[in-house]
């Protein structure tokens, strides 16, 4: 899938489409982004172990925002054909849409509102800042960002200490900016699949 340079912007044509998990029967939206193809949803499975979490506790934001998954959880939630990300994989899909400052914008839900109306949406990818779950137990960032685990280790003594982590992409729904960090692997993130 190639981009098409039109007045000196790159048009990203994609293919969506639909996916039906056969565990629960949940249909998600799909979108083929250069080479790789995305659910254009954030996983709402509700595996039978593991760690997860409605946002605040609350399942009306299951329907919305997906689980918020812990880490080893997340490794293992993708149905059948598909899984998580790695970080090499998430930084494929941010440099496909121009680098970590203009990604953002194209992968933002216009119905979740990038702020600053910087969210277009222009991909597909339906983006929705759905926040986080510290490993503490609190909520917090609904609305402002959106957090998703890969699957590797994140190496950094000074937060070892405290925590073993592994790295998230999160996007800041008020700049648009991708960017990436480590995220304590007791905590909660989005999951978004990929296929194999």
């Amino acid at each position: 899938m190639t981009g098409v340079l039109l007045l000196s912007t790159i048009t990203y044509a994609q293919t969506t489409g639909n996916f039906t998990d056969s565990r629960d029967g949940k249909t998600y939206k799909t979108v083929e982004i250069g080479s790789q193809v995305w659910m254009a949803e954030n996983l709402a499975y509700k595996p039978s172990s593991g760690n997860y979490w409605a946002y605040d506790d609350n399942q009306s934001n299951v329907a919305k925002y997906g689980y918020l998954y812990d880490w080893q959880t997340a490794k293992n939630v993708c149905p059948s054909g598909w899984h998580l990300p790695s970080l090499e994989e998430w930084k494929q899909l941010t440099k496909y849409l121009g680098g970590k400052k203009k990604a953002g914008a194209k992968m933002i839900s216009e119905a979740g509102g990038g702020q600053n109306g910087n969210g277009n949406n222009e991909i597909g990818f339906s983006a929705l800042p759905g926040g986080m779950r510290f490993n503490y137990g609190d909520f917090g960032a609904l609305g402002k960002y959106g957090y998703w685990w890969s699957t590797e280790p994140f190496l950094n003594y000074t937060y070892s200490l405290f925590s073993t982590s592994s790295w998230v992409t999160y996007l800041n729904f008020k700049n648009g900016n991708v960017n990436y960090a480590g995220h304590p692997n007791e905590a909660g993130a989005s999951v978004r699949c990929l296929r194999d």
